[in-house]
């Protein structure tokens, strides 16, 4: 884990970089705020944050109001946000979370809703609500505007994409696949180690294989829960479906990724389609920027996005993998309001368009329709709106963070060979069953595979 604080050297550079994209609005303010205290963020080191810490830059260019950035890597970043709301008086003003965290924050009375800070605070209706993942109704313990107070807002809101070579596929005589099947047929075409692999996907345990292979159990109708929305609990990972997943998802790594598919991440999934060694890839919309810069990229302008292929029955999936933005309760409150003054002024439509202009994935509907989405460096836009429609929130429940665990330890299990995938489905599933127990849920599970 490492602390970074922005030097003013760098906020000017930031600010002049942004400003540089947007000549035309960077000298006025996007909305007034006022004149607020410093605050500290608390961010990710992920593909989108160069983006983040350009716009960051530009709103202290334009309300001459500060804040620090403390940028941490994915792994430390539940760590720090548990710690932070926990000592009395929060070291964050405003903490960035995964999507799956959320729950553990609302639930625990971790973090303020965004209305008692400033009861005139509402999100434009043009912000996408990325499966209501900033809304808390505790009453039904589940994330929904219907009841739901507003707990946050989507800062970055990524999917996967199916990225390809358009030129590598047409030379081949392959279109762009539509279906998983077509995935497995082009890269198996397409493979010849060690100069290049077919397809590459996340396959390190943890975060990183549970992500993306739910995107193909979403797609193959299978689920991890029966019904959480309405309180059944009930386990339903290892299903014939979750199998027919699990098993094309190790017949794609095996059979078409490099040597070490069992601990690919998402850097080296990024640097395998960035060098022109994988034709194909299943990676988030946030990376597209980087194939796009001749300082990191040696395909610019070759890559092209789909979304995710559908499976056997026709049915599409990809999994919402979100960050929302939240106001821990014990922030003092002059701090709280000046968070909720950047929050204001980030979801702003120029803010938005800034944005995306500098890597970043915006949030509002209104600047995937605007003519950004008719640039060349932007042509990811249309396959990542195609997405939202079938796009979907996982692990949407307090237990979401150790469901995680357990999915991401047996699956890549599976995928490395330590088990059958059989067996690391109903490993999982005993599992799991057994934490919901715990926790008295309603819930109990399917048979077991055969293995």
């Amino acid at each position: 884990m490492h602390n970074r604080k922005i030097s003013r050297v760098l906020v000017l550079a930031a600010a002049l970089a942004v400003a540089a994209i947007t000549p035309a609005v960077a000298q006025k303010p996007f909305v007034e705020v006022g004149k607020q205290p410093p605050i500290t963020i608390l961010v990710a080191s992920t593909p989108w944050y160069p983006a983040f810490e350009k716009v960051v830059g530009l709103y202290e260019q334009q309300t001459g109001n500060q804040i620090k950035l403390d940028t941490t890597p994915f792994g430390g970043m539940l760590e720090k946000a548990r710690n932070a709301v926990r000592t009395g008086k929060s070291p964050y003003d405003l903490m960035m979370l995964d999507t799956q965290w959320t729950i553990e924050f609302y639930e625990g009375g971790f973090v303020s809703p965004l209305k008692e800070i400033d009861a005139a605070f509402d999100l434009p209706k043009e912000v996408m609500s990325f499966g209501d993942s900033g809304y808390w109704n505790a009453q039904k313990r589940w994330r929904t505007a219907d009841g739901g107070k507003l707990m946050a807002y989507t800062v970055l809101g990524n999917v996967q994409l199916l990225y390809y070579r358009a030129d590598v596929l047409k030379q081949a005589g392959l279109a762009p696949p539509k279906t998983w099947g077509d995935v497995l047929a082009a890269c198996t075409k397409l493979n010849d180690p060690p100069k290049t692999y077919g397809f590459v996907a996340r396959g390190e345990k943890g975060n990183g294989i549970r992500y993306d292979w739910q995107s193909v159990m979403l797609a193959e109708g299978a689920s991890v829960v029966k019904d959480p929305a309405a309180g059944d609990f009930t386990v339903t990972i290892n299903s014939a479906q979750a199998k027919a997943a699990l098993d094309l998802y190790i017949d794609l790594l095996k059979r078409c990724g490099p040597p070490n598919y069992g601990s690919l991440g998402q850097g080296d999934v990024i640097q395998l389609l960035a060098t022109g060694k994988a034709p194909m890839g299943d990676v988030v919309t946030a990376a597209f920027a980087s194939f796009e810069d001749p300082a990191k990229s040696a395909v610019v302008g070759k890559l092209e996005t789909v979304p995710l292929p559908a499976g056997r029955n026709g049915g599409q999936g990809a999994v919402i993998g979100n960050w929302n933005a939240v106001i821990p309760k014990d922030a003092p409150d002059a701090q709280k309001k000046a968070a909720l003054a950047f929050s204001r002024w980030f979801v702003t439509y120029d803010a938005q368009r800034a944005f995306a202009q500098a890597g970043g994935i915006p949030n509002r509907s209104d600047v995937y329709t605007s003519d950004l989405a008719k640039e060349s460096r932007l042509r990811w836009m249309p396959a990542y709106l195609e997405t939202q429609k079938f796009a979907r929130q996982e692990l949407g429940y307090a237990e979401g963070a150790l469901v995680e665990q357990i999915l991401g330890l047996r699956l890549n299990q599976a995928l490395i060979g330590e088990m059958s995938s059989s067996k690391a489905l109903n490993t999982a599933a005993k599992e799991i069953e057994e934490l919901f127990k715990k926790n008295a849920r309603k819930t109990g599970s399917l048979p077991p595979l055969p293995e």
